[in-house]
């Protein structure tokens, strides 16, 4: 367990060291697997998959993958292969129905009393599961316009009592731009809670600088930050460091994860992610089975292995440290367990 701190850990003040960071990000397939000591001629690499969703990781993500290992199980989260090229019966552009929700541009209400805003299409990691892989970003998002049509969907609908920051990545924006939206938001009374889905404060930690700490420590209301991780060797000191930070500011840390074949299909990793993420104060959230989407198919677990690994989990664990097994199926009024 790490030793709670007596005041909040102190990020860097610098905003540039984040964007340097992201600057440095690896873009090329044949540079990553050379990093990683797998540049020879049958490295398991693809230029069409990374064509048409391009590869990017932060170096800081890199170095945490097992060197000379192709089946590393960060290294699997991020490398186009050849399988995201082969079309599969019922995995479709939008896994998860976010065109019929879209209540404006980069607003999407699925669930009663909340509001999901697509903040913005970019992300330090380019993750080759991800359910918005397809998402028509350019033209969807909320933070165009300084944020108007998102706050007027908000404003005019005093049902809504939620705010989610999605993505890409909320916190790939600049953290002005951040307060631009929650400044307006905080002038609706109707609002009670503010979340944040980001992975950046695993895959690129120096994003949490002093000045998002202290944005996030200035909000009226509770937020609850859910970061995203699939695997234990994901932590390291440097995304203690940005976790403990954010809960000095009195965020609610939760994680969730997806169930990926070669990643964390065996109750063994499933286990340590739940221990390693408690250890720096995440509390699991949602275990999803995969969304569908087009160039995932390789990772898909079937349900009955799935739900065996929550079982065996759950014999494991303590109550809380078992996350809900989970799918989203467009329509529905929430996640469907399993």
């Amino acid at each position: 367990m790490i030793p709670a701190a007596p005041h909040p850990l102190q990020p860097s003040h610098s905003p540039q060291r984040w964007q340097q960071a992201w600057r440095e990000c690896i873009r090329e397939p044949r540079e990553l697997l050379a990093t990683l000591g797998l540049d020879g001629p049958a490295a398991p690499a693809s230029d069409a998959a990374a064509a048409q969703f391009p590869l990017r990781v932060p170096r800081g993500f890199v170095a945490r993958m097992r060197h000379g290992d192709p089946a590393d199980p960060l290294l699997r989260q991020v490398l186009p292969l050849d399988e995201e090229m082969r079309p599969m019966p019922g995995f479709s552009l939008d896994a998860v129905g976010d065109g019929a929700a879209k209540a404006a541009d980069g607003v999407i209400r699925k669930y009663r009393g909340r509001a999901l805003l697509v903040s913005t299409g970019s992300c330090a990691i380019h993750c080759r599961y991800c359910f918005r892989r397809h998402f028509p970003y350019p033209e969807e998002t909320a933070a165009a316009g300084s944020w108007g049509s998102a706050i007027d969907v908000i404003r005019s609908d005093a049902s809504i009592d939620e705010v989610i920051l999605s993505g890409g990545d909320p916190w790939s924006l600049a953290t002005g731009k951040l307060a631009e939206l929650t400044d307006a938001l905080a002038q609706m009374p109707h609002l009670r809670r503010l979340r944040v889905h980001t992975r950046l404060p695993v895959v690129l930690p120096e994003r949490v600088d002093r000045g998002l700490v202290e944005w996030v420590a200035s909000l009226p209301w509770p937020v609850t930050v859910v970061i995203h991780a699939n695997h234990a060797n994901e932590f390291d000191p440097s995304v203690d460091t940005a976790l403990a930070s954010l809960r000095g500011a009195g965020a609610t840390l939760l994680n969730q994860a997806v169930l990926l074949r070669g990643v964390n299909d065996d109750v063994d990793a499933l286990a340590a992610l739940s221990e390693r993420g408690h250890a720096a104060g995440v509390l699991p959230y949602y275990l999803h089975q995969l969304d569908r989407v087009q160039g995932a198919a390789h990772f898909e677990v079937d349900d009955q292995r799935a739900r065996g690994l929550h079982a065996a989990l759950s014999a494991r664990l303590s109550g809380y440290l078992v996350p809900r097994l989970v799918r989203e199926v467009a329509g529905d009024p929430g996640k469907r367990p399993l």
